[in-house]
């Protein structure tokens, strides 16, 4: 092996401990979700996502990204945001579902892995502008979030029907076309600026009341995305209407 190739592998060591942190984390939320521990489960699929966004940065300041790297980053995140939050979530609300707890699982999990395939195929390493469908770590952690907000002030889960339907929600995000915006990497634009806003806000929010702000704010993005969505829906029919009647 040359002196190129060493480099690059030993590059590489540096974000794949923080992936292989990222799987262990969610191999730890399974473990206890079923242990009847939907707090810790959560909060270690939170984790999971921190580390999920860091190996990505490691990678690129450390130039040790490669294919190898983002396929092992995919089989973390189906493990950490697919599986664990889909066992978190039956355990704690579905197992009162029966067999239709299991197909709603089921589904995420599935909507998760074709996130995940999608996202390796048509995803382009130089544009990090938006994401197309909703990013499963985003998906998983909002769910994830959720539970942080029962357990802390309620002691148990609450709205078992809100649970199912922000699950199937999740679940059809991820597969949409709907777009979501990325963290900026540049401020030299005025819509970046109100992005970093809003993430300095979250980030402040969060670390001042963890338990209460975390979900608010996911959802807000989740909703953000959805909502921008339909208006640009609505102003693309409205647009092709007024074409139309020009031709006429």
């Amino acid at each position: 092996m040359d002196d190129s190739r060493k480099m690059a592998s030993f590059r590489g060591i540096f974000p794949g401990a923080f992936t292989m942190g990222n799987m262990l984390c969610g191999f730890f939320s399974i473990l206890s979700a079923h242990n009847n521990e939907p707090a810790r489960a959560a909060w270690f699929v939170v984790l999971a996502g921190f580390l999920d966004a860091l190996d990505g940065k490691v990678a690129r300041l450390s130039k040790g990204t490669s294919q190898f790297g983002k396929e092992l980053d995919s089989l973390a995140d189906i493990v950490s945001f697919g599986l664990a939050p889909a066992f978190l979530v039956w355990t704690a609300v579905l197992v009162n579902f029966d067999r239709w707890g299991f197909m709603i699982g089921g589904v995420y999990l599935m909507a998760g892995a074709f996130r995940l395939a999608r996202y390796n195929v048509v995803s382009d390493p130089h544009v990090k502008a938006h994401f197309v469908g909703l990013p499963i770590p985003v998906a998983a952690i909002t769910i994830c979030s959720y539970v942080i907000l029962c357990m802390s002030q309620f002691k148990e889960m609450m709205y078992p029907e809100f649970v199912v339907s922000m699950v199937i929600g999740c679940s059809a995000l991820m597969v949409s076309n709907v777009i979501y915006d990325s963290i900026p990497e540049r401020f030299d634009r005025r819509e970046n600026r109100w992005r970093m806003a809003f993430i300095f806000v979250f980030l402040v929010a969060v670390l001042i009341k963890p338990r209460l702000m975390l979900f608010p704010f996911l959802a807000s993005y989740v909703l953000y995305g959805v909502v921008r969505e339909g208006f640009r829906i609505m102003n693309n029919t409205r647009r092709n209407s007024r074409d139309k009647t020009h031709v006429e």
